[in-house]
């Protein structure tokens, strides 16, 4: 139906005051309450939801998305600093002028403009589920395991303070792996074979025994499988044995990106480029594919497997994905704890007191001595009677 019709259509609609009708419980309903609701269509009059981008009825872009999509894009501007100690790329609220490193603590930054890198958008997003307020008391509870081997002077109040909420980036790869492989394959078959032995009185004893013997032939053949879902870190700030920790994200949660995902939090450009993440991810493939591979083996067992792959039907996702970093020195050395944003799973490193450990170990040495000289004396006391 074309935009006149639709105002035609209208014209022939006679308005009516608002109906209302009681129930069996006397409650006054109505029914004009029930309709749908939202800003009027400029062209035919429907109504049309805020986030709609176009008129469910008639089809006429949406004027106040674009005004939404406008403060988005505002939204988008960030400050972006690289730092020079651990190579990271972070975008921040334009109107910061100064910048600590989240992932290395240091204050070695300085600021760049985006345009240079040239680099792809984020396409897919996971929006923050733990609050900063569950992530510090995560924190808390995590650095006040075992306190009493902590040193004391480590001053934990100071340092969640340093915690920050970042999205981070991170390569999802799908692929399809074609293989072709050769081994030797084994199948048991059993024998009994009868031995003697001799006994405490010098007498010899016949025994049998069942011996598994391996018949070996070899085999070749084709595999293909498709694989995805594997996340490989985008940041080198973050390495990717740190990011690994945190893992699983739950990638059904993905959503499309949008700026306005970012507003009040950090968010890191990528660092390890398409390329560097798509050998990695490879590897990780190899081996999906060489046990999927072994598992489809027939016979009993099997031996110098061999299998040459290639991957086709590559394809790739840049995403960001929520992470609490708390970085922090002690004693010149550094310390991190990283909290995943989805799903609440802790990791990370903390100092611990060589000087209270060694006391413990000395402590429990004497009452391991002591519990020893306890046993040996009433030992002796017992053989005097």
């Amino acid at each position: 139906m074309h935009c006149a019709d639709c105002l035609k259509l209208m014209a022939d609609i006679e308005f009516i005051e608002p109906i209302t009708t009681t129930g069996e419980d006397d409650q006054v309903i109505d029914l004009q309450a029930a309709a749908p609701r939202g800003t009027p269509c400029e062209a035919c009059g429907s109504p049309i939801e805020s986030l709609d981008k176009f008129c469910p009825a008639c089809g006429n872009p949406n004027p106040a998305l674009e005004i939404f999509t406008a403060d988005v894009v505002e939204q988008e501007k960030h400050k972006y600093f690289r730092c020079d100690q651990c190579g990271s790329e972070v975008a921040t609220d334009p109107d910061q002028r100064s910048y600590t490193c989240p992932f290395c603590d240091s204050t070695y930054v300085v600021e760049f403009s985006p345009d240079q890198t040239d680099r792809q958008r984020p396409e897919f997003v996971i929006g923050f589920a733990v609050s900063p307020k569950e992530a510090q008391e995560k924190f808390r509870s995590w650095i006040g395991e075992k306190s009493w081997f902590r040193p004391s002077d480590l001053r934990s109040a100071s340092i969640v303070d340093k915690q920050k909420g970042v999205y981070l980036p991170f390569w999802s790869f799908s692929m399809l792996a074609e293989s072709e492989w050769t081994a030797n394959i084994g199948e048991y078959w059993y024998r009994t074979e009868t031995y003697t032995t001799t006994d405490a009185k010098g007498k010899t004893v016949t025994h049998t025994r069942t011996v598994t013997e391996t018949e070996w032939w070899p085999l070749g053949g084709r595999h293909h499988g498709f694989y995805s879902g594997y996340l490989v870190s985008g940041s080198r700030g973050l390495s990717r044995g740190d990011a690994d920790c945190i893992k699983p994200f739950h990638l059904p949660a993905l959503r499309r990106y949008e700026p306005y995902y970012l507003a009040g939090w950090l968010s890191e450009e990528y660092s390890v480029d398409r390329s560097e993440a798509l050998a990695i991810c490879k590897q990780e493939f190899y081996r999906r594919e060489s046990r999927n591979i072994s598992a489809f083996l027939p016979g009993d067992t099997h031996r110098n497997l061999q299998a040459s792959m290639n991957f086709s039907q590559i394809s790739s996702d840049l995403c960001l994905l929520p992470v609490y970093v708390l970085s922090y020195r002690y004693k010149e050395k550094l310390y991190r704890f990283l909290v995943n944003g989805q799903t609440g799973k802790t990791a990370g490193d903390k100092p611990w007191s060589g000087r209270r450990i060694a006391t413990f170990v000395i402590v429990i040495v004497v009452l391991v001595l002591l519990f020893v000289f306890c046993v040996m004396a009433i030992a002796g006391i017992a053989s005097q009677f």
